[in-house]
């Protein structure tokens, strides 16, 4: 076994514009200014640090002197499938993570889902408050961003501080602790804020410092792997690439691989079993390489890659465990491909890493999931959900998809922010659900109370005719009614409105009501109060319904319980 510290794979997260690749950038400036060959490698979405290079970065910083760790491999992420790809059985493929948020809008949409996923992956992080810069009279006073900050005029430096601690705040409600990097005394509590500009190049040292400080802390036993044993991988995109056709955009994490090797990808239906035919390394140009060691970016070329799809698993194989290598392969993504709950949710999302995470959420969130699968919104898909009898299961939720069939027996959430998909149906449920309830309240005796007036009595009898202002409450045709001793006064028959009849009065209306059975004198008076005569069984199904009543109807339901109960004290129980 040959054990050695690997790179420290790190994701770069954030909201759009935030300035997740300008830091990279500086990042990869600085190393390729110092001249020295070797020192970085980099394409667009992949940046690896060697420990020189970090050390040119931090120059300026005695105690990187300290930091033992071979490299970083950052991985930008310019959308979230690539985020969410970044996956491995059992967790993130990122050991660690810098969520980018722009120091002058605050936390945005796209940051939140990235907190979001980093906690559902319990991934760590750090945050590097990025365009310190562009702060009213900022001024570049020092190499360190922490004298430079204090060096600034007053209100500029009071500005900065506020900025931070709006984060600080919004974070916190989010359940997370949070400060800048020099005042956190245990950083298993807090998560550090590094204040940046990275059109500066003014925090990235501290930023690395802190990076690489924790991750040698907290993550030193993960980072040690046995580079000789059969590589594992995660395939992060498929792209046609000039010249040596299509590649697999490849992160090794575990072991190596090399040209010849038999490799195993993970499949919807079924691994695909193929050899490596090339491997490049990424820098100025590709550069082809005969073996590649955890933890390194690369473009892997084999046969039998058209249908690959993003965020598969990868892993090398002997012959003699081939077999079982696919079988366990296959199980990864049958864990993500879901159909277990008899009644739920259909859930489509772009890639495996989209869908696990989307589905991770879900559940968070106790939402039931009948089927969960990878490609568009298809006909088959709106069959399945229109067959739910549930109605609130009648409901597709995607994530970054295509819709191929219009429907509206189906309701269909597709959105390109994962956590907007939940917010999205939650709403949507809630909607449905009081608007279910509004109709069920409709067919039951509403809860009021009503106020017989003086000088309004237009028949005595036969049937009773009297004018009455509704106090609390919503009073219908055929309600039934009774005075404050609970003696029963039979029903309304009709309601009138300005001599019009209507089928229900409200709060505040007065109204002329019908009452057969009843005589004004005898037993029903002017200036008397009246209530809903209601049963033992609507008593306890408005119970039920008691969120959709408001407070005053809630207050008669009590009021009437209390008269009743004093002839039946097991009334309504």
């Amino acid at each position: 076994m040959a054990k050695k510290l690997r790179n420290l794979i790190c994701t770069v997260v954030g909201h759009v514009d935030h300035g997740k690749t300008t830091i990279l950038d500086q990042l990869r400036g600085s190393s390729i200014a110092s001249q020295e060959a070797g020192l970085i490698t980099q394409n667009i979405s992949c940046c690896e640090l060697p420990l020189k290079g970090m050390q040119k970065v931090c120059k300026a910083i005695p105690e990187f002197k300290n930091i033992k760790i071979p490299g970083l491999l950052f991985i930008d992420t310019p959308g979230h499938m690539a985020f969410n790809n970044l996956r491995k059985r059992g967790g993130s493929l990122a050991d660690i993570a810098i969520l980018v948020i722009d120091i002058n809008e605050g936390i945005k949409d796209q940051t939140l889902e990235s907190i979001e996923i980093l906690k559902k992956n319990k991934t760590p992080f750090i945050i590097a408050a990025n365009k310190v810069d562009l702060i009213s009279n900022y001024q570049s006073k020092s190499e360190s961003i922490l004298q430079d900050i204090e060096q600034q005029q007053d209100k500029t430096k009071e500005t900065i501080n506020t900025k931070i601690y709006e984060i600080v705040g919004k974070l916190s409600e989010h359940n997370i602790n949070s400060d800048i990097f020099n005042r956190i005394d245990d950083f298993t509590k807090s998560i550090a804020i590094v204040p940046l500009s990275a059109k500066l190049e003014k925090g990235l040292a501290e930023l690395l410092l802190v990076l690489c400080g924790l991750a040698q802390r907290f993550l030193e036993k993960s980072l040690n792997v046995d580079v000789t044993k059969e590589g594992k991988a995660t395939v992060l995109e498929i792209k046609e690439e000039k010249g040596i056709g299509l590649a697999l955009d490849t992160i090794v994490y575990d072991g190596n691989i090399k040209k010849g090797d038999t490799i195993i990808i993970g499949g919807l239906e079924s691994p695909t079993v193929t050899k490596v035919k090339n491997l490049f390394k990424v820098e100025k140009k590709l550069k082809s390489i005969e073996k590649t060691e955890a933890a390194s970016y690369i473009k892997l070329i084999a046969n039998d890659t058209e249908n690959i799809i993003a965020g598969m698993p990868l892993i090398v194989s002997s012959k003699e465990n081939l077999e079982t290598n696919k079988k366990k392969i296959q199980e990864e993504i049958e864990e993500v491909l879901i159909e277990t709950d008899k009644e739920g949710v259909i859930v489509k999302a772009d890639s495996i890493g989209s869908l696990e995470a989307l589905i991770g959420l879900l559940k968070d969130n106790n939402i039931k999931i009948k089927k969960a699968s990878i490609g568009d919104i298809n006909k088959k898909d709106i069959s399945l959900a229109s067959s739910e009898e549930n109605k609130l299961y009648k409901v597709i939720l995607g994530f970054n998809v295509k819709t191929q069939e219009k429907t509206k027996e189906v309701k269909i959430i597709n959105k390109d922010i994962i956590y907007k998909i939940v917010e999205d149906y939650k709403d949507w449920e809630e909607k449905e659900n009081k608007s279910s309830e509004t109709k069920a309240l409709e067919n039951l005796a509403r809860p009021f109370i009503v106020k017989v007036l003086t000088g309004c009595v237009f028949r005595q009898t036969n049937p009773a005719v009297v004018g009455v202002e509704i106090i609390n409450g919503t009073l219908k045709i055929d309600s039934k009614i009774m005075n404050e001793s609970g003696k029963a006064l039979g029903e309304v028959r009709t309601v009138q409105l300005d001599g019009e009849n209507i089928k229900e009065a409200k709060r505040g209306q007065q109204v002329a009501i019908a009452l057969p059975g009843v005589t004004v004198g005898r037993n029903l008076f002017e200036n008397e109060t009246i209530l809903s005569d209601i049963t033992e069984n609507e008593f306890r199904e408005l119970k039920e319904r008691k969120n959709f009543l408001d407070k005053e109807e809630t207050n008669i339901l009590k009021l009437v319980a209390n008269i009743k109960r004093k002839t039946d004290k097991m009334w309504g129980i």
